[in-house]
């Protein structure tokens, strides 16, 4: 037969959470002395403190934090809405639940789908009660994001837009996409092709990066195909380059998830990476890292736009902050294996 250690929560009771009451009705003691035991409080004797935290461990006592934070009139809940599918996002998800677990904030994820959108997912965490919501890259108009702001501490990260009423951390993607073309001119490459991530917000600072580093080496032709930021789009860039006949000798492209597009296509063509064609990707996803993908790629430094973008909502939120900022990360190139000298160096 299995039964409570506590009479209490027996017949109308079980299934029920353990109380703070429960905890004293089970010691014997007032719930202001259970309250104070478990607040880590002087006052009650050490025989007492053992009986109390004996009794809620065997009970299941937790507090309600919650309701707690509630009577102060605050919720330390930290709102970000997430594109499940979208890995690089996943992974600053878990980077801003790490760096806002170690500040004493919870973080409340909400996935963006096909008939929740960024803007409608933020409503919901608003209703949550969220203090702060942490945007990922976000897809949002500028003049949305500026009311959003005006309601609600608000950071955006990855993404280039004029901090108004919100904060702003990103990483200086002219200057990586730089980083890789500088790499490839290095190794040899002059005929070097950028597949970019079409209409999104991230695409316009990697293209200009793209073609300034061009014109510093006298290459400019560079050459920019349209893409996206998915494995499609990588692989119908690379479907247009092999039909095209003469392949260049290397590619830049939009993001990760392009870049192993790519590779898959002129895999499966017999292309033979890097020593017939270098691939250079930007994120540095897990992915990247495996051994057979093996990704030359640009890192966003997910951990370090997490932890800034957490100390910015903080700073408002408890150190009385209003002044927009913005705060520009440096990336770092991530040499790996699909990139090498250009044929014939």
């Amino acid at each position: 037969m299995i039964r409570s250690g506590n009479d209490s929560c027996q017949g109308g009771n079980v299934g029920r959470r353990p109380r703070l009451e429960d905890v004293a009705a089970d010691v014997g003691v007032s719930t202001a002395s259970v309250s104070l035991v478990l607040r880590g409080v002087a006052g009650p004797s050490a025989e007492t403190r053992e009986r109390v935290l004996e009794s809620a461990a065997r009970l299941g006592y937790r507090a309600d934090r919650t309701a707690s934070l509630l009577a102060r009139r605050r919720t330390h809940l930290v709102g970000v809405p997430v594109a499940l599918r979208d890995a690089f996002r996943a992974e600053l998800a878990e980077e801003v639940q790490l760096a806002a677990d170690a500040r004493g904030y919870t973080v409340a994820l909400s996935a963006i789908t096909a008939v929740h959108d960024e803007e409608r997912v933020a409503e919901t965490l608003l209703d949550l009660r969220c203090e702060a919501i942490l945007l990922l890259s976000p897809d949002l108009d500028a003049a949305t994001l500026d009311k959003l702001g005006a309601r609600v501490t608000l950071v955006t990260i990855g993404r280039h837009v004029e901090p108004t009423t919100f904060d702003v951390v990103r990483v200086a993607d002219d200057d990586g996409v730089g980083m890789a073309v500088e790499h490839l001119v290095g190794l040899g490459h002059r005929r070097i092709v950028h597949v970019d991530g079409g209409a999104a917000p991230m695409a316009t600072d990697r293209r200009a990066g793209f073609l300034a580093a061009m014109a510093r080496h006298g290459l400019p032709t560079g050459r920019i195909l349209p893409g996206g930021y998915d494995e499609e789009a990588g692989a119908q860039a690379a479907r247009v380059l092999l039909r095209e006949g003469e392949l260049p000798t290397a590619v830049v492209a939009a993001n990760d998830r392009n870049a192993i597009g790519l590779l898959d296509v002129f895999l499966r063509a017999g292309v033979r990476m890097p020593e017939e064609l270098s691939v250079v990707g930007y994120d540095d996803r897990e992915l990247a890292r495996l051994a057979h993908i093996n990704l030359t790629t640009v890192s966003q430094e997910a951990s370090e736009q997490a932890s800034r973008a957490v100390e910015l909502a903080l700073e408002r939120l408890d150190g009385n902050r209003t002044d927009p900022v913005e705060v520009v990360i440096a990336p770092r190139l991530v040499v790996r294996g699909t990139t090498g000298p250009a044929a014939g160096c």
